[in-house]
């Protein structure tokens, strides 16, 4: 009998220790909470650049082109269709799943945040390797700022304390640099700060206080003849009450994409002269959109001292992309209240589809791969294409799939799937599991019907005629020697910087389709790049994505933080977590309350 009591002893104590662990894999002790519950105060990094004693700063000038009636804001939104798939609820096993995946990405975020926060505090980027700092955009502390809602989006409260902590070092009056880039600076500080704001509540006064002393600071770029701003500001002529101009050559996303942050700027505040700033800019685009080269599209560059829009060069990646972006988010944000930004949209998506919209040729027949391409104007309405797709354009799927829905345009839901589908392929095609920045594909005469031929493709590649077996096995080997993919003809950068925006268009497709398989696409990508660019301090850009192990670069910029891991951390969150029903996010990531409503 004893002995028969010790065994069903031992079988008990068995069991426990059975669901014991059991409950452990379930909810997995994360360390993140046992050793960062009361973080270290971080000790700033000083910049032997800037001399506050001695150095210039901008408080106050007087405008030469003041504005004496400033466009009001639209104050009536009108209810919108949603966005958002209706989920079901969950099963007990993809629970699991998904937790897992979420604490893993937030580890990867911790990482970083705390190589920055140890060797680079309110320094703008760290160098993720050596541990040394970059201040890349006017030293004002981008990583920190970029990052506040992050902070609060994964639930870090006492890093975010730390980040409020820092913020009122920041001087916004002076900079080290000649010139202040003020379309990064908006996206990247202004975005951080009204973000946070919102997702506090405007708990914190701060918060506000800093977006506004940044926009006072940057309305001065706009004090020009015809009020559009100079992007590359000379911020110290303006300090010293001198005349500036608008750019001859501004780019067009620089230009274009300011227009949500100043938006919620105007809408937290009830000051009209930043939505007065912004609008200004949309009208002019509205007025040029259906007379340039390409009728519908804007060129990559434009006068904007002349107001000219005869630029050769059209693209919908970089140095133009969220300019197209920022057209459904700016509707959204205004609550549909007015046709003008709905407008520009529809005209931009059928030259879109006309002009640029290509399926590239792969062996998998039934994977539907579509790019956008670029183009080169010419007279008589003639231009060139060129079949080039830049890691930029990977936003196009998600901005594709939200004009879908809140335009009513249902027939682009699978132009959304495709772009967003290209990206991944993109990814899937290469040894590290990363798609190169730029590179060129073969496309087919038609979407709706793609035919793999190798042929065809390889004389693409090789650029001459293949006539006879020997060119064709010549050419193989030329392919592989070159770790080009069947599809792609030419890899012209093979870096990886860290970009989120493949991860941005999956994210958005899963929110608006409930299609669970992408958030294993997301996990295998986040796998891939977490493995190529991890390093001591954080994570890395690298040099070259065709090798499973590539050297890295030691640049690590805001946006990895900001918006490739909060991507991430979404796609594996709840989805009512920042549901797109109730934010915008920027060209940044960083969500701001949309007007309430639905249809």
């Amino acid at each position: 009998m004893i002995a028969s009591r010790k065994g069903r002893s031992i079988v008990r104590l068995f069991l426990v220790l059975v669901a014991f662990y059991t409950f452990l894999a379930w909810f997995p002790l994360s360390p993140l909470h046992s050793s960062h519950q009361n973080p270290s105060k971080p000790i700033p990094v000083p910049n032997s650049q800037l001399n506050s004693k001695k150095a210039l700063h901008l408080h106050a000038s007087t405008a030469r082109y003041p504005v004496r009636d400033f466009v009001p804001l639209p104050s009536a939104p009108s209810p919108l269709p949603r966005i958002q798939h209706a989920f079901p609820k969950e099963s007990r096993s993809q629970r699991k799943k998904r937790q897992k995946r979420q604490h893993a990405v937030k580890e990867a975020f911790l990482h970083s945040w705390n190589g920055y926060k140890d060797h680079a505090w309110l320094r703008d980027e760290i160098s993720p390797e050596s541990g040394g700092f970059r201040d890349t955009f006017s030293g004002w502390g981008a990583t920190l700022v970029d990052s506040l809602d992050a902070l609060l989006i994964m639930g870090l409260d006492d890093e975010f304390q730390l980040a409020l902590e820092g913020l009122e070092q920041i001087d916004f009056t002076t900079t080290f640099s000649e010139s202040v880039n003020v379309f990064e600076i908006i996206i990247r500080y202004m975005g951080g700060f009204l973000a946070a704001n919102d997702l506090t509540n405007g708990q914190y006064l701060v918060l506000l206080k800093k977006a506004v002393e940044l926009g006072d600071v940057i309305f001065n770029a706009f004090d020009t003849h015809n009020r559009m701003p100079q992007m590359r500001w000379s911020w110290t002529k303006s300090a010293a009450n001198e005349e500036i101009f608008p750019s001859e050559r501004t780019i067009l996303a620089e230009l274009g994409s300011l227009t949500v942050e100043f938006t919620r700027l105007t809408q937290v505040t009830n000051d009209p002269k930043y939505f007065d700033a912004v609008q200004r800019i949309s009208d002019q685009l509205e007025r040029s959109q259906n007379h340039t080269k390409i009728p519908g599209l804007w060129p990559t560059f434009v006068d904007a001292n002349d107001l000219n829009f005869n630029g050769l060069q059209f693209t919908l990646g970089g140095c133009a992309d969220s300019t197209y972006e920022y057209l459904p988010k700016a509707h959204i944000l205004l609550g549909g209240q007015t046709d003008q930004y709905q407008s520009m949209y529809s005209t931009a998506m059928e030259s879109i589809k006309k002009n640029l919209l290509f399926r590239a040729m792969i062996p998998e027949e039934d994977r539907q791969v579509l790019f956008t391409s670029d183009a080169q104007g010419g007279s008589r309405g003639r231009y060139a294409v060129q079949h080039v797709q830049d890691h930029l354009k990977c936003f196009l799927g998600g901005m594709v799939g939200i004009g879908s829905k809140v335009f009513g345009r249902d027939e682009e839901l699978s132009i959304a799937r495709g772009l967003t589908e290209g990206c991944v392929w993109g990814y899937d095609q290469m040894p590290s599991g990363i798609m190169p920045e730029i590179f060129r594909f073969h496309a087919c005469e038609s979407i709706d019907q793609c035919p793999w031929d190798e042929k065809e493709w390889l004389e693409q590649f090789h650029g001459q005629a293949i006539m006879s077996d020997a060119d064709l096995s010549h050419a193989r080997k030329r392919a592989e020697h070159q770790h080009m993919p069947p599809g792609f003809t030419l890899v012209q950068d093979p870096a990886y910087k860290l970009r989120p925006e493949a991860l941005e268009s999956v994210f958005i497709m899963y929110r608006i389709t409930g299609d669970r398989s992408l958030q294993d696409t997301a996990w295998r990508m986040f796998q891939s790049i977490d493995k190529a660019t991890r390093t001591k301090y954080g994570n890395s850009e690298i040099f070259d994505v065709r090798h499973r192990v590539s050297q890295k670069k030691d640049k690590m910029e805001s946006f990895w933080l900001a918006e490739t891991l909060k991507y991430l951390y979404l796609i594996f969150s709840e989805p009512d977590h920042i549901s797109l029903d109730e934010y915008v996010l920027s060209t940044e990531a960083h969500p701001f309350k949309r007007p309430s409503g639905f249809l």
